[in-house]
């Protein structure tokens, strides 16, 4: 790959940026750390 350009090299980066960050998101909504979260909904009592 010593002909490839640099866009090409930036956007993979962009791409492993963007699965890194949904991976992170995914793991701090549904993983362990999930716990430690509060709902507003259902501490707000009509």
């Amino acid at each position: 790959m010593e002909n490839s350009s640099p866009a090409l090299s930036i956007a993979i980066a962009m791409l492993v940026l963007l699965i890194s960050l949904t991976g992170f998101g995914v793991y701090t909504a549904f993983g362990p750390p999930a716990r430690a979260l509060d709902d507003p909904w259902d501490e707000h009592d009509d």
